[in-house]
């Protein structure tokens, strides 16, 4: 090739990535815009307000790169990159709203009836009341058939005993008794989620070998809606996905114990995960063999154990009442789960619907387990396109569920294109590490 034509050919490529990008961040910014104008939350409308300007200067930022390679100029300043894009949409879709959140939530407003007076989603008050709890009672769960008044859904803590840990930071302060604004906010729930979800991430990466970060990974993982507006106004699945890419990484590399032990947080945290235990035993059988993975079943076992059990033994009734008959829809409150997806779609339709949906949920693990089986994973790029697929398919087609679930399977796409960057190479020896 001329050297005439070697720009010519990399001005080609920026231009059909820039103008990828730019549909790309234009529908983010409509996504940004119908939040901020018609959501119900005064959360949401916070935060697309900023990221509906984000996205925007990011949609302005790649038709700039676009009108750069047309001219065939390639300048390499970091302005000229489309990492500055992904810049550009972080800082106010993610960062900026959290800011402006957390400050908010400094006036008050939890547990009130009016969603306007909120800075905060309600899954961050409940996870650091369970962590309260926990201090106080040794168990993060509210037995709400001893409340002297009607329960209400907030009153019940759907998540694993593991989740109560990420508040544990304001249940300090808040035994400490300190009304000190700096120490509240820095103890916001969400900053704890934030802080695990990036370590995670970091780890995880470094693990792999630091593999390259595609800009589209970044756009699924990290800038979009799904994820920026989680890490806004909740943000317990970003800190969940954090641990999971750790648990991911350790198995494909070969250290089995670290690897259970990780998933044993993460699903003893959020049951939502649970797939991926399926998914990473397969990796470790067909990559280390099966002595290797007794040892990751057995270190998963013992974790799972000792993080459930002793508030299982504490607390028995409010156990099963909040991690398991809420989440089924059989508590005496039902669980408010709901979303415009497929599956709540046609069960809200009758029981013939309700009964499809469950039969499309069903033949979709049948497909994706015979996908597991028949083409197993053999790096933590393969384990994590197929823990997307499954959960992707489960947040689409259970019959009570979110859309916010959709991070699972984006960031793990994310993931999946960047640990892909650099494939994590067989061991040398038979035996996998134990550490």
């Amino acid at each position: 090739m001329s050297e005439t034509a070697k720009p010519t050919a990399r001005g080609g490529v920026a231009v059909r990535a820039s103008t990828l990008d730019i549909a790309v961040y234009l529908g983010f910014t409509g996504f940004a815009v119908i939040t901020a104008l018609a959501s119900e939350f005064t959360t949401h409308r916070v935060w697309g307000a900023y990221a509906s300007v984000g996205y925007g200067l990011a949609a302005a930022h790649a038709v700039i790169l676009v009108a750069y390679a047309r001219r065939r100029e390639l300048p390499r300043e970091w302005f000229h990159s489309r990492g500055f894009s992904v810049l550009l949409a972080s800082v106010l879709a993610l960062i900026a709203p959290l800011v402006h959140l957390v400050l908010r939530r400094l006036g008050g407003g939890d547990w009130s009836d009016n969603p306007a007076a909120w800075g905060a989603q309600p899954e961050v008050w409940v996870i650091e009341r369970s962590a309260l709890l926990l201090l106080r009672d040794g168990s993060p769960y509210l037995d709400v058939a001893a409340l002297d008044r009607q329960p209400i859904v907030d009153d019940y803590t759907p998540y694993g005993p593991v989740m109560a840990l990420f508040g544990l930071p304001r249940a300090l302060v808040t035994e400490l008794g300190t009304n000190n604004p700096v120490a509240l906010a820095l103890t916001d729930a969400r900053i704890v989620f934030a802080a695990v979800a990036a370590a995670g991430t970091l780890l995880a990466l470094r693990l792999l070998g630091r593999p390259r970060v595609p800009v589209g990974a970044a756009q699924l993982a990290l800038v979009s809606p799904a994820t920026a507006l989680m890490f806004a106004v909740a943000g317990p699945d970003l800190a969940v996905l954090g641990l999971l890419l750790v648990a991911i990484a350790l198995a494909a590399r070969g250290s089995p114990v670290a690897s259970g032990v990780t998933l044993a947080l993460v699903v003893s945290a959020k049951l939502t995960a649970a797939p991926a235990v399926v998914v990473l035993f397969v990796l470790v059988v067909v990559r280390y063999g099966a002595r290797a993975a007794a040892t990751f079943a057995g270190a998963l076992l013992a974790a799972c154990t000792a993080a459930t059990v002793p508030i299982l033994a504490a607390e028995p009734r409010a156990f099963v009442e909040n991690v398991v008959r809420f989440p089924l829809g059989t508590a005496e409150i039902a669980s408010p789960a709901a979303s415009p997806l497929p599956g709540h779609l046609l069960a809200s339709t009758g029981q013939v619907g309700y009964a499809l949906a469950l039969a499309a949920l069903g033949i979709a693990a049948v497909v994706i387990t015979a996908w597991l089986v028949l083409r197993p994973p053999m790096t933590a790029a393969d384990a994590a396109l197929r823990i997307a697929v499954g959960l992707g398919a489960a947040t689409l087609l259970t019959p009570a569920t979110r859309w916010g679930y959709l991070v699972y399977p984006l960031v793990l796409l994310g993931a999946w294109l960047c640990f892909g960057e650099r494939r994590t190479t067989p061991a040398q020896h038979t035996e996998p590490s134990t550490g």
